[in-house]
């Protein structure tokens, strides 16, 4: 529905061509040169909604016309909200209402800093895109598709839980009760209905105990772990399929989200030969969907985020007075490190994966992808890799993914071209695009988390200004260069010539998410557990100091953090 607050007579049309005209365009369509539209509505090829309004502004005067634009299930509701916001201060009241839901959650947590770039995409702008984008819109101008991502809202509900807490538990609920009976989980679904599919990606569920323990820690809010929501329930996948795509029944079983943790864990651990957790049609990089698709590939990526899983459920359930869950937990992650640092190092760092062939990826003795980022963050992330080969790892990362002149962080190298493995569609990408050896965003968020948890305050600056998007437009050179907006971080940055640095599929991207964390959580050292506020600080030696101002309910804190001694 639209219409106009205007009272005069308006004319209107819902067909493009007459708006445009013929061979027209939005710079200069037809409809500005005539007194008034056809007032033609029905169904029509092309359709838009387009109102005129004859308006006459007296010398030095004042007018001012508001357009509404909307959706309603009904007519007399769409009537309802036009006649409520014709009422003289309606739209006035209902904009600054606005201004100030955003004020609220966008405001929660501000720092000022000496880096102003760090500063601006901290404040606000980060957030923003989390939350509108990714959470909200679910849509943007490279990926129009709506879904949810089991993954995907649920990564981006850890960045939102201090502005919107409430936000991050609806979203666990809402993930929650995407989990099949037998404890897999929808790789995404369409809402209202829920028709989505159902796959063999590995990590999928590991996520909701993951961010379920991260939101009770961050707020305390432990009734979240008794809410009762219910399963899915549909056929198992055949052996011969990969995936199924349709509607799912709702499963008249309901357990509490603790429950839904507990069994997505149980279901997760499924290990192959060498004791690692199955690669199956991909795990974090969906592109790996054949490296496991026999059932039998490793991920090397998966065991170090079970580990940290693992570690981080066994306090959530010695929380709850779980000391048996608690015990499982543990003995779990042990056996996992113990797997992954007698079948997962390389020699210089971590392998990627096996094949179901028992081929070593992410190896030196590859032709193509001999290191891929991940196997090396995470196992610095999740406290489980040996401390003296997480460093030998990261320092791989840098000799080999990271280039400074570029301003970029790669995912792997080399890419995937000609060679004898075959990984799955990520071959398909052009060498140096996107996941195939360019700059995946979210991933290099987590070398830069890497960096920072190793104590390197300085480097994980740097690496933080590599990703920041303000700082790739920081010169008409660099505009040319990136192309894309400059206030959002982009999923990819293109790593091969002749498109070296330029930025890909902006907005719709998890990484803002996880570089928020990393900013705030990793390197400004901000760490809310319920009631208690630490902060454990791993910035640049030459910073003097920063601030940061935090709101929680009626209180705002102003914490000044001094770094005299420059350590």
């Amino acid at each position: 529905a639209a219409t106009c607050t205007d009272t005069q007579p308006h004319s209107f049309t819902t067909d493009r061509a007459e708006f445009l005209g013929r061979e027209g365009s939005p710079e200069a369509p037809a409809a500005l040169r005539r007194s008034r539209l056809s007032d033609r509505a029905g169904e029509l090829v092309d359709p838009c909604a387009a109102l005129m309004t004859p308006l006459e502004v007296p010398a030095g005067g004042e007018e001012e016309v508001v357009f509404l634009l909307g959706q309603t299930a009904a007519p007399e509701e769409a009537r309802r909200l036009v006649r409520a916001y014709a009422a003289p201060g309606q739209v006035e009241a209902a904009l600054e209402e606005v201004r100030a839901l955003w004020d609220r959650i966008l405001g929660t947590v501000q720092v000022r800093t000496p880096d102003p770039a760090l500063d601006l995409m901290l404040n606000r702008w980060l957030v923003y895109q989390a939350l509108a984008c990714r959470m909200w819109g679910r849509s943007a101008f490279y990926q129009s598709g709506g879904a949810f991502g089991f993954r995907d809202q649920l990564q981006d509900a850890m960045a939102i839980v201090y502005g919107a807490p409430g936000e991050a538990r609806a979203q666990i609920l809402r993930a929650a009760a995407r989990q099949f009976e037998e404890g897999d989980v929808q790789h995404w679904w369409h809402p209202p209905a829920g028709r989505g599919v159902r796959t063999r990606i590995t990590d999928d569920l590991i996520f909701l105990p993951l961010v379920v323990a991260h939101y009770v820690g961050v707020t305390g809010d432990l009734s979240l772990l008794d809410e009762r929501v219910p399963f899915l329930h549909a056929p198992v996948l055949r052996p011969d399929q990969e995936e199924d795509y349709g509607l799912p029944e709702v499963s008249p079983t309901h357990e509490s989200v603790y429950n839904h943790c507990e069994r997505a864990l149980e279901c997760g651990l499924k290990l192959g030969p060498h004791g690692l957790p199955l690669m199956g049609t991909g795990d974090w990089n969906d592109g790996m969907n054949k490296v496991g698709v026999e059932g039998k590939g490793e991920s090397v990526w998966n065991g170090w985020f079970m580990v940290a899983t693992l570690r981080e459920f066994a306090g959530l359930a010695e929380q709850r007075g779980d000391g048996a869950r608690a015990a499982w937990c543990r003995e779990r992650a042990d056996a996992l490190r113990v797997a992954l640092e007698e079948h997962a190092w390389d020699g210089r760092w971590y392998r990627r994966a096996y094949f179901d062939n028992g081929t070593p990826l992410g190896s030196a003795t590859n032709d193509e992808c001999q290191i891929d980022s991940i196997a090396q963050s995470w196992a610095v992330i999740s406290g489980g890799g040996d401390p003296e080969r997480a460093r030998q790892a990261m320092l791989a990362v840098e000799e080999h993914l990271v280039r400074d002149a570029d301003g970029l962080i790669l995912l792997l190298t080399p890419p995937f071209d000609r060679g004898r493995l075959e990984p799955g569609y990520i071959k398909g990408y052009v060498p140096g695009i996107r996941e195939n050896g360019g700059q995946y965003t979210h991933a290099a968020t987590w070398v830069v988390l890497a960096t920072a948890l190793l104590g390197q305050g300085q480097r994980a600056a740097e690496l933080f200004d590599l990703i920041n998007p303000v700082r790739h437009a920081a010169s008409p050179d660099g505009v040319e260069r990136y192309k894309v907006e400059p206030y959002v971080v982009c999923a990819d940055v293109y790593g091969a010539p002749p498109h070296t640095g330029r930025g890909g599929w902006t907005w719709y991207t998890g990484s803002a998410a996880w570089l928020y964390r990393v900013g705030l959580e990793a390197i400004l050292g901000f760490r809310l557990r319920g009631t208690r506020l630490e902060l454990d600080p791993c910035v640049p030696p030459g910073w003097s100091g920063y601030e940061i101002t935090y709101r929680h309910r009626s209180a705002t804190y102003h914490v000044v953090v001094e770094n005299s001694g420059g350590s």
